[in-house]
């Protein structure tokens, strides 16, 4: 899972939120895990399996993301965005503005991100709860997408830390 590094290939992420989300993630791993373990990622309807390394968070580290909410959401940023590169080839190329539906805006690799015509909104959630909650946030984020003031197509990812589950499925707006 391509997590180290994100700034270097996600034109949305600088080098410091990029970090900031890696330490978060890292933290939600800690919670249940220790390294390596493989993640199951759920694309639509393919299944593959990722092996997720990391180095064990520090005590600073794991004071700085005490707020358990924060560093879901942001360590869930991480795993969405490395998904959507390993899964789809596609890449974050700006933050999403309120009430799109989405918490960015990426885009194929081959693709021209100065205008956003060519982009795909990509929704976000995290969990620590079980596989039932992870498909559930799936269901939520897909219609808070297909709700969003915009016209592009869209991505929803859950990361499931505990039960290391990743779904990303694409909006379908005629359902």
């Amino acid at each position: 899972m391509p997590l180290q590094s994100l700034s270097e290939r996600h034109q949305a992420l600088t080098t410091s939120v990029a970090g900031s989300y890696l330490e978060a993630a890292r933290v939600c791993l800690d919670r249940h895990h220790i390294s390596p373990k493989e993640f199951t990622l759920k694309d639509n309807a393919a299944e593959t399996i990722a092996k997720v390394e990391w180095v064990v968070a520090d005590d600073r580290t794991r004071a700085a993301w005490a707020n358990a909410d924060d560093a879901t959401r942001d360590g869930a940023y991480a795993f969405a965005i490395a998904a959507t590169e390993l899964l789809r080839g596609m890449f974050a190329i700006r933050r999403a503005e309120t009430r799109t539906g989405a918490d960015y805006y990426i885009v194929p690799a081959n693709q021209d991100w100065e205008d956003l015509e060519n982009c795909f909104r990509l929704e976000v959630s995290g969990t620590h709860s079980d596989k039932s909650e992870v498909q559930r946030r799936l269901r939520m984020k897909l219609e808070q997408a297909k709700q969003g003031k915009s016209n592009l197509p869209a991505l929803a990812a859950v990361v499931g830390f505990r039960v290391q589950l990743i779904l990303l499925q694409t909006v379908d707006e005629a359902s």
